[in-house]
């Protein structure tokens, strides 16, 4: 399917038609300020200036966080503008195509959320936030910034989320919460890395995922509500900003997460809880475990789903 978009939304439109549907919908014309016209290259390396960033590099445009086929690396933040920008290079790491991809990060990385005010005050004077939430829930506000034909891994994040395309076009492919059973997960990623072909062999279930796409021009902003799994591909050199917000009290939050990825607190500790519940069923014979095992399925099934999806009604095991 398609992801709708819509024209000249305010935020009272957004809170009270878009916000509570949870649903991917593209904002055109919202006004994200003098960006649009002024993110020239000869502007970004002006006024980017030279502090120095932590970069991945890859030899593919196809980025692999679980197999990591890419390394970091650290450049002025110039210089990296005009590598991405390019599509081959003089100066390289790894070979004269390879590719490149910025996600900004805080001061402290380990603690401290990204803040383009903070880490790139001249540039963040360029771009308006989108006013759709209370200023106390902004969490994180991050520079995306790729080499054409740069696709990212298949991902989820936990925190509300609106990404501005300011220049160059992307592609974004996004998967409802509801399919994350078809899309083989190791933690908040995807392992099908190649969305447009997959190896049906190793990944048979991936089809019944239901794919929406849309892609975004300079201007565009995307609404990614929180768990929905998305798939960027750089179509041209470009430069974005994600805006994440708590849309949840803070305190559900983990306090150690810089990125706005790791689940929420009781998100963990329930997945922790039923970890040590295996174990302590892995004290019974196969039989046991098995009698057991499925009622507590349906326990869960019927304690915690929204909808009954595929028809799971009770006694149905499958």
């Amino acid at each position: 399917g398609l992801v709708p978009v819509l024209t000249g939304v305010d935020k009272e439109v957004f809170r009270r038609d878009i916000y509570p549907m949870r649903r991917p919908v593209v904002l055109r014309d919202v006004g994200l300020g003098p960006c649009l016209d002024k993110w020239t290259l000869e502007y970004l390396t002006q006024k980017g200036g030279n502090c120095e960033v932590k970069v991945h590099v890859s030899t593919v445009p196809q980025m692999d966080f679980l197999h990591k086929n890419f390394v970091y690396r650290t450049l002025p933040f110039d210089k990296f503008i005009q590598r991405a920008a390019e599509k081959k290079h003089s100066d390289f790491f790894l070979c004269q195509d390879e590719s490149y991809y910025l996600r900004s990060l805080g001061e402290d990385v380990r603690k401290e959320p990204a803040d383009l005010r903070k880490q790139f005050p001249e540039l963040a004077e360029d771009f308006h936030i989108p006013e759709f939430f209370e200023s106390d829930q902004l969490f994180s506000s991050v520079f995306r910034i790729s080499s054409c034909g740069l696709q990212l891994w298949t991902h989820y994040d936990v925190m509300d989320n609106l990404l501005a395309q300011v220049t160059g076009k992307k592609r974004v492919v996004l998967y409802s919460p509801e399919d994350a059973l078809h899309l083989y997960l190791s933690g908040d990623k995807s392992e099908v890395l190649d969305i447009d072909s997959p190896d049906l062999e190793r990944f048979p279930e991936f089809v019944k995922a239901c794919r929406y796409e849309c892609v975004l021009e300079p201007g565009d902003l995307l609404f990614i509500p929180a768990l929905w799994f998305h798939n960027t591909l750089a179509l041209q050199f470009g430069v974005g900003v994600n805006i994440f917000w708590r849309h949840l009290p803070a305190e559900r939050y983990d306090k150690k997460d810089p990125y706005g990825n790791k689940d929420p607190v009781a998100a963990t500790r329930a997945l922790q809880t039923l970890e040590r519940a295996l174990h302590i069923l892995d004290e019974l014979p196969p039989d046991y475990r098995d009698f057991y095992g499925r009622r507590m399925v349906l326990r869960i099934q019927n304690r915690t789903y929204c909808s009954q999806q595929g028809g799971a009604a009770q006694g149905d095991y499958d």
